[in-house]
């Protein structure tokens, strides 16, 4: 089951009031005091902090400090959604969850249609379904969940659920798209006993549905506005292609065997390792690092429930004289996750295991058992690329031994693994004309076909040196980017420090480790006992606060310009991209405070004993897996990392002073955020950027005037958002309909909607449900909720315009008439800057506005792309990815938004931009118009012998003239295509059955005029060419296509 972690314990109110005393003075001073439920959780760490009186008192001051606004909410019950997937005959089943393995589509809805006799549908059409449900319903603390799901529906509560499908990784065999669809959830009664005369046990039910190329999915659940509050929350319902059916029914995991026990030394000091994967596309994720045991963690829901697996591997381990091996062990050292293979490296060996993804590789049934490749080689480590590109995933093997200075370069398309040899010609070593050289990480950037390896040199004359070295991947290039100093500059005080070549440096040895690349910002990180950072591979910053003493092990990233740091000592540090300051997040006081706050809240998620698995992003929040001991009983939970919490504590924490009033002191804090208030503005309806198609299916209405559903309505609901995606996918096609809608075909029948309605409100529906045709739709005016989308497309030459408002001052709590500042001193105090990740391809304006009697400033920003960058291309392929970051002086680290989900980091925007031919515009012929402008030219009618809407005739003696549409799916426009295009006949045959895909050769010898063999098919009228000579170049104004000069050999 997917929920909402665990449960807080009993709630308690308490009067809190703060004395603070200074030295020098026996005074005391009462500040204030507030009725407060007392939030609180338990310390996380290697051990209990001592709870010394200064520690508790910044504990209430955190409570005291809470912003006015929130009080209210502490009133308010806390509720959480909870999410359950279930097979289709499972519904109405208490107690009930399932695995996302099955994927046929059910074919027993024709007993359910067949009864709807008069309504909407077509007794013609064969109605399929999904074969799982989303079971819902909702908890909160101190009550019973079953009377507070019925207290729910009796107020009017409707879940509303938004499924997202992940677009797959290989765009040349799947169309890319960004789809969703919207449901409103059905009540229906557990078939549990109930003696209650209408309910006892009630849930809400989706259909879950499936898409062909897509494995990952999320499931977001928010309310209708009615009953309770419920926070949105976000679900990972992921396909799990690593299970298999017993003949007793049972799954079992195909890479291994489930152990149920999870025994504490697998855990209890063991360091904390990360989690690799392809990020955004990887259904299953696995963790290794189990001590002496060929095991890994695997989840398919992001770590809300996993399994401890033992995999089924041979483990030889052999070593030799060209791959010595110190010690052998069972440990699965490396894992690496992609959208659909599995990757481990056990001692020198490495293997993987391809998942059953029907929806992704059609025929595909898996590898069926671990494959062991590379085995002649000796691989010392597993690097990941998290960014996938040019439709395939990649994977490196670092390799010692007789192999030492080359990399195997792993490439996956389709679940097909393949590896090559890099350098192809000869080693690094020999490349770099050095003696001895080992490659100890390697960075891949798909996009520019370019390979960053941290390469460590061996001069028997000099010390140890490190460098970076680029491979082009196209010209076998090799070249030296930067030579890493040799010692850890001295920065002096500073928080940064570029480094040029002439600063003083420290007596601490530089000791690389490792090497990060975020591919939207272009950041390229240098890891160890350091960081330093670069926009181009060659000029690096140091980062002077993370010290010296302490060696980084791994490097987590949001991609949306948040980082994480993990040190050997599990020590967790966290950086805003674009800035240059560090925070240390655990230990420090910020976090004290924090747990502190658990410990009050008796909070089940911490504990005195704890162990650290590995720390991760999620939706751009950091989590961490834990191991937890509790009354000698071990538990792995996944809980969230509070950072703008940690930070605000941190800084009232580091930055208060006591001010006199009258007889006694008071306690005042420094805030360093530079405005009180900012927000977005004028914000375009974000589809025509974000690219996102949505649709909307409502249940069919059913007459029991109670609204609960049955198991046919259920059914009723599935075959028809079956229905409504098969009209989506069918749509995707080389032509244009009469309408440009996905669902014109289906919307027809709303003419006899008001016979429906009558039915329905006479109580005489077929099947007692009402099929309400408006509720099946595509939506295509959404509206912008107050902040950027997720991600901007910009094709080429347009622009995305908002603005952003910032606020100065009004911060204060006392009731005192507010100054009103000028133009330069708002200027002074707030000012916005754009960084770009590639300013050679998109260019950002900003333009300011001063509104002097709100002591406000807005700026108005233009993002644009340069028409530089790309070229015409395929729509959806070959994305230049890129981004925007819009930052507030003086805002990292200090400014913060107060929400009913807690604070929010604000000053700092990173926004992933892709250039291109965006996702949802598609070149189509237009059949209609192409039809009738051709009989009026020719002056006569002319159709097939056997008329078909789909495949128009044309009479071969007439002239051609072909029209072309461009079509947005996702705001519904359409236009006529201006532009120029080569038309050429590319495969054909005697009859429709026996159509072929032409060679180049025969393409070539049908179509060009320069063809000597008289094979000619057909000519134009207008003269113009490509710059060979070799195709026609036509438009929309081209005097057609004459098909009567066909040279007949």
């Amino acid at each position: 089951m997917w929920g909402g972690g665990a449960k807080s314990g009993g709630e308690t109110r308490c009067k809190c009031k703060c004395r603070c005393t200074t030295r020098g003075s026996s005074r005391t001073g009462e500040s204030w005091s507030h009725v407060a439920r007392c939030p609180a959780m338990y310390p996380a760490g290697p051990a209990w902090p001592k709870l010394r009186v200064l520690r508790a008192l910044w504990a209430l001051l955190a409570v005291l400090l809470a912003p006015w606004r929130l009080w209210a909410k502490e009133d308010i019950q806390e509720c959480i959604w909870h999410v359950v997937l279930i097979k289709f005959e499972a519904v109405g089943e208490e107690g009930r969850s399932d695995r996302f393995f099955d994927l046929e589509p059910l074919e027993s809805l024709d007993s359910v249609f067949s009864l709807l006799v008069d309504a909407p549908t077509d007794q013609n059409e064969k109605y399929l379904g999904f074969p799982y449900y989303l079971k819902i319903n909702y908890s909160c603390g101190g009550e019973s969940s079953e009377a507070q799901v019925r207290k729910g529906h009796l107020t009017g509560l409707k879940p509303l659920v938004l499924v997202t499908f992940q677009s797959p990784v290989n765009f040349h065999r799947w169309k890319i798209e960004q789809l969703q669809i919207q449901m409103e959830a059905a009540p229906f009664r557990s078939k549990e006993r109930c003696n209650a005369e209408e309910v006892c046990a009630m849930s809400w039910y989706t259909p879950m549905p499936i898409k062909n190329g897509s494995v990952v999915m999320y499931v977001d659940v928010r309310s209708n506005g009615l009953g309770p509050f419920i926070q949105n929350k976000r679900f990972h319902v992921n396909i799990n292609g690593f299970l298999q059916k017993q003949q007793d029914n049972t799954l079992q995991f195909t890479v291994g065997n489930e152990i149920f026990n999870l025994i504490p030394r697998y855990f209890i000091n063991v360091p904390s390792r990360p989690l690799w994967h392809t990020v955004n596309q990887t259904p299953v994720l696995i963790l290794g690092g189990i001590p002496d045991e060929k095991s890994v963690l695997l989840t398919d829901t992001s770590f809300t429930d996993f399994f401890l697996v033992e995999l089924n591997i041979d483990s030889c381990w052999v070593g030799s004289f060209y791959c010595p091996q110190a010690s052998f062990t069972a440990t699965i050292y490396d894992a690496i996750a992609t959208e659909s293979t599995l990757f481990i490296r056990q001692n020198q060996l490495v293997y993987y295991f391809t998942g059953t993804y029907v929806t992704l590789h059609e025929s595909n049934q898996g590898s069926g058992s671990w494959v062991r490749v590379l085995a002649n080689e000796c691989i010392k480590k597993l690097c990941p690329v998290h960014a996938h590109g040019n439709g395939s995933e990649y994977i490196m093997a670092l390799t010692t031994g007789k192999r030492e200075g080359y990399v195997h370069f792993g490439t996956i398309t389709d679940g097909r693994v393949s590896f090559e040899l890099l350098p192809r010609q000869r080693s690094v070593c020999e490349g770099l004309q050095v003696v001895n050289c080992s490659i100890i990480w390697a960075v891949f950037i798909a996009g520019d076909y370019n390979l960053l390896l941290l390469v460590q040199m061996e001069d028997p004359t000099t010390r140890k040196y490190f460098q970076v070295v680029s491979y082009d991947l196209v010209s076998n290039y090799l070249a030296i980017l930067y030579t890493i100093p040799e010692f850890i500059p001295d920065a002096r005080g500073l928080e940064f420090l570029m480094l040029l070549g002439t600063e003083s440096h420290t007596t601490f040895l530089m000791v690389p480790k490792g090497m990060f690349y975020n591919q939207y910002s272009n950041l390229l990180y240098i890891w160890g006992n350091f960081l330093l950072q670069s926009y181009n591979y060659e000029n690096f910053i140091y980062l002077a606060d993370f010290p010296k003493e302490q060696s980084i092990k791994y490097l987590v990233n949001s991609f949306r310009g948040d980082m994480a740091i993990v040190t050997e000592t599990e020590e967790i540090w966290y950086l805003l991209e674009g800035s240059y300051r560090m925070y240390k997040l655990f230990p420090s006081r910020g976090w004290e405070v924090h747990i502190n706050l658990q410990v009050m809240h008796q909070s089940s998620v911490y504990t005195p004993n704890e162990t650290m698995v590995t720390l991760f992003y999620e939706d751009t929040k950091l989590y961490q897996l834990v191991y937890l001991m509790k009354n000698q009983q071990g538990q792995l939970v996944k809980r969230h990392v509070p950072v703008e919490q940690l930070l605000m504590y941190q800084q009232l924490s580091n930055h208060y002073f006591f001010k006199r009033q009258g007889s006694h002191l008071t306690l005042s804090f420094t805030n360093f955020c530079p405005f009180s208030v900012m927000r977005l503005r004028d914000l375009p309806n974000p589809q025509v950027y974000s690219r996102q198609e949505r649709y909307q299916a409502r249940p069919p209405r059913v007459v029991e005037p109670s609204g609960f559903h049955n198991e046919n309505s259920l059914a009723v609901y599935q075959g028809l958002v079956y229905y409504l995606l098969c009209l989506h996918s069918e749509y995707h096609k080389p032509y244009a309909d009469r309408v440009h809608e996905s669902t014109w075909s289906w919307s027809n029948k709303k003419q006899d909607q008001d016979y429906y309605f009558y039915l329905a409100s006479n109580s005489q529906s077929p099947g007692n449900v009402y099929i309400d045709m408006a509720s099946y739709e595509k939506i295509y005016d959404l509206k912008a909720d107050y902040e950027l989308p997720e991600r901007i497309f910009l094709d080429k030459g347009t622009s995305y315009v908002f603005s952003v408002f910032l606020r100065v001052g009004g911060q204060s709590l006392e009731f005192t008439p507010e100054r009103v500042l000028t133009s330069e001193e708002l200027k002074s105090t707030v000012d916005l800057g754009v960084v770009l990740a590639d300013p050679g391809c998109i260019e950002a304006v900003v333009k300011q506005k001063f509104l002097i009697n709100r002591n406000s400033v807005l700026f108005r920003v233009t993002l644009s792309d340069k028409r530089s960058c790309f070229d015409q291309g395929l729509s959806g392929h070959h994305l230049l990815e890129t981004s925007m970051l819009l930052k507030v002086a003086g805002a990292v680290g200090h400014c913060f938004q107060n929400t009913h989900q807690g604070p929010r980091m604000q000053g700092n925007l990173m926004v992933p931009v892709l250039i291109g031919c965006p996702p949802g515009k598609r070149l189509a012929f237009d059949i209609t118009y192409t039809l009738q402008y051709n009989r009026l030219q020719n002056k006569h009618y002319f159709d097939c012998v056997r008329v078909e809407p789909e495949m128009p005739c044309f009479l071969f003696r007439d002239v051609f003239y072909p029209f072309f549409l461009i079509q947005d799916l996702v705001t519904g426009d359409s236009g006529s295509f201006q532009g120029s295009y080569v038309l050429k006949v590319v495969g054909g045959g005697p009859t429709l059955d026996t159509i072929r895909e032409y060679s180049e050769e025969e393409i070539y010898r049908f179509n060009s005029p320069l063809d000597k063999t008289h094979s000619l098919i057909w000519t134009t009228k207008n003269t113009t060419t490509t710059k060979d000579s070799a195709f026609n170049i036509m438009s929309h104004q081209s005097l057609g296509i004459d098909e009567r000069k066909k040279m007949v050999p």
